[in-house]
């Protein structure tokens, strides 16, 4: 069984693979909906199997209306100038703002929608620099973010 940060970085991979590929995904995305190839049962242990988990993290990503063009943080404005070590500083800053003008919305959502929809403007934005790295330290480093993901019963369990 791998460990939670272990599963993270297949998950934040398979989410870049399928944002760098955004043509082949909505076929991919097709096939794990409708049986077709997925992984073996040795190959996914309990059911996880990254990319159907990519998807729904992406469907959490899709939830942030927020508008990064008109948003003033230091943090952020660092990170699209290139400063990818500022991108948990700048989730952090956004999550406080979206969390502020949506109480309804629990932290650990707002962060996983806000560093999810951040990350695919980076990459829309055609940054360089921008790894999967940046939002796999930024979840794993998070105790708050990987508690509630570890009690809802892990990645798997993950829904949208």
């Amino acid at each position: 069984m791998r460990t939670f940060e272990e599963q993270t970085a297949c998950v934040v991979e398979a989410l870049f693979d399928d944002l760098l590929n955004e043509d082949e995904a909505d076929f991919r995305c097709l096939q794990t909906d409708s049986g077709g190839p997925v992984q073996s049962e040795e190959e996914q242990p309990s059911g996880f199997d990254p990319v159907i988990i990519a998807s729904r993290l992406r469907q959490i990503g899709d939830q942030c209306n927020m508008d990064f063009e008109r948003v003033s943080s230091q943090a952020l404005h660092e990170v699209l100038m290139g400063k990818m070590e500022k991108f948990g500083a700048a989730v952090e800053s956004l999550c406080k703002r979206w969390s502020d003008q949506n109480p309804e919305l629990v932290y650990e959502r707002a962060f996983l929608s806000i560093s999810v929809k951040l990350m695919m403007y980076i990459l829309k934005k055609g940054a360089a620099n921008v790894n999967p790295g940046h939002l796999i330290k930024a979840i794993n480093e998070n105790a708050q973010v990987k508690n509630y993901i570890e009690t809802r019963g892990g990645w798997e369990k993950l829904d949208n």
